[in-house]
């Protein structure tokens, strides 16, 4: 059976760009890179002579986000930027000052979807995307 979540995975289009926004922007740590290319990677994936580059970034509680670029095969282009597709998917942060926080990743190269939003007392909420368009949401919880 399970007996944990151990990473999360978004594909990126430019891994050092990727890198730089989770790590300098929103404050990940870098945990190590990887460039695995063929051999086992390749049957992992399902894809032939599979290439692809990665990083591992912690939060600081241990929660593990792993950013890859394939390099061979090249990623096929987001077919749709809805939220309500199925395989979606987002990744959450809580942070202290949720107007502070977009407006940052704003200028970093994030798009902005709605203004945050209170939906119960003492918590905001918005919904963003990193610049490959992955999907982020920020919640600021005053409780």
């Amino acid at each position: 059976m399970i007996t944990g979540l151990n990473h999360s995975g978004l594909v990126v289009e430019d891994l050092e760009r990727s890198i730089h926004f989770y790590r300098d922007v929103i404050g990940l740590e870098l945990v190590r890179t990887i460039d695995r290319d063929g051999g086992p990677i390749s049957e992992v994936v399902g894809y032939e002579n599979t290439h692809l580059k990665g990083a591992m970034l912690s939060l600081n509680d241990g929660r593990v986000i792993e950013l890859i670029q394939y390099v061979r095969p090249e990623a096929a282009e987001r077919p749709t930027q809805e939220r309500a597709v199925l395989g979606g998917s987002h990744i959450a942060f809580n942070v202290d000052d949720i107007q502070k926080t977009m407006d940052e990743l704003i200028s970093n190269g994030a798009k902005q979807l709605n203004p945050p939003v209170e939906t119960a007392p003492g918590r905001k909420v918005c919904y963003m995307q990193d610049p490959d368009g992955n999907w982020i949401e920020l919640l600021e919880i005053n409780e």
